[in-house]
């Protein structure tokens, strides 16, 4: 019998959202574009994605850091309290003054670092990443910043991430460990990506 998954099943996955129907009518017409369907796939993709997203709540990175802040998650771009004092609370200027230089942007004077910053469920980020997606949607590079804003945007660059790099191959094995490391790059938040995967293996399968 083919696995059919429901607005009920998002619902009882991506608690407490207000969005449910919206949501639910991204995913459900784009997953099954990136082969995201099965149950091992779709609470795998759901799981990454609502821990990335603060279970779709948050579609931009938060750059809006104290300075204390600063030099804990990024010690090589502050390495002093007077240093990370001066960008503390400004996310445009942290945005660009971290990812400024790589990923694709230009340095820290150009801005682009902040321009190219996170968004989508999993968190698109830099002038390179932004470029394929662009391209793979044959849409020019503002138009694709807006776009990951939106409900559909957000669901498709998550999508186009997952089958760039292969992550299917990971959830049908249930491999939550080597997802979050690909989609991460390390083990952040492993036992909340864990818990919300069993949730959801649970919901799709009953």
């Amino acid at each position: 019998m083919a696995f059919t998954f429901t607005e009920t099943h998002l619902a009882k996955i991506i608690t407490g959202n207000q969005y449910i129907s919206e949501w639910y009518d991204a995913l459900s017409s784009i997953l099954p574009e990136y082969d995201i369907n099965t149950p091992e796939r779709v609470a795998a993709f759901l799981a990454q994605t609502a821990h990335e997203s603060g279970n779709y709540t948050a579609l931009k990175e938060n750059l809006n850091y104290k300075a204390v802040t600063l030099q804990k998650v990024f010690p090589k771009y502050f390495p002093n309290a007077a240093l990370a004092e001066s960008y503390a609370g400004k996310p445009e200027k942290i945005a660009s003054k971290v990812y400024g230089g790589r990923m694709g942007n230009g340095d820290e004077s150009t801005g682009e670092g902040f321009k190219f910053c996170g968004r989508g469920l999993i968190q698109l980020t830099g002038k390179d990443n932004y470029t394929r997606f662009a391209e793979s949607l044959e849409m020019d590079i503002d138009e694709t910043i807006e776009y990951l804003e939106t409900f559909e945007g957000a669901v498709q660059s998550a999508c186009w991430f997952w089958e760039t790099n292969n992550l299917n191959q990971w959830a049908d094995k249930g491999d939550i460990v080597t997802l979050t490391k690909r989609i991460n790059g390390g083990l952040i938040g492993i036992d909340d990506r864990k818990h919300h995967y069993a949730n959801a293996m649970k919901v799709l399968s009953a």
